[in-house]
């Protein structure tokens, strides 16, 4: 694998992590002043493309989404799956 496409792939998983957490800050922040809210699949969007652990760490900051069981056991199992998907990846395209 080729040190660019590692760059690419670093860069992709920063940015969509960056997006989940700010959508669970942004959501927060319209909750709290009764503005228009993002919706649930808008949250979970980031998250399944490989965002799960920005959207669990936006959660524990704001605070956020912690009551709903779809959140507080779908993001901690993304993201599980998520690390085993990366690991795998790494085991065979890095370290072969």
């Amino acid at each position: 694998m080729t040190k660019e496409l590692l760059q690419m792939a670093g860069l992709y998983l920063a940015v969509v992590n960056l997006w989940a957490f700010l959508a669970m800050g942004v959501d927060k922040r319209r909750a709290e002043r009764g503005k228009w809210r993002v919706s649930e699949k808008a949250l979970f969007l980031p998250a399944v493309l490989f965002g799960a652990l920005g959207g669990l760490l936006g959660m524990k900051v704001f605070h956020h989404k912690t009551k709903h069981w779809y959140f507080r056991w779908g993001f901690p199992l993304l993201l599980v799956l998520q690390l085993a998907a990366l690991g795998w990846l790494g085991w065979r395209f890095i370290l072969n």
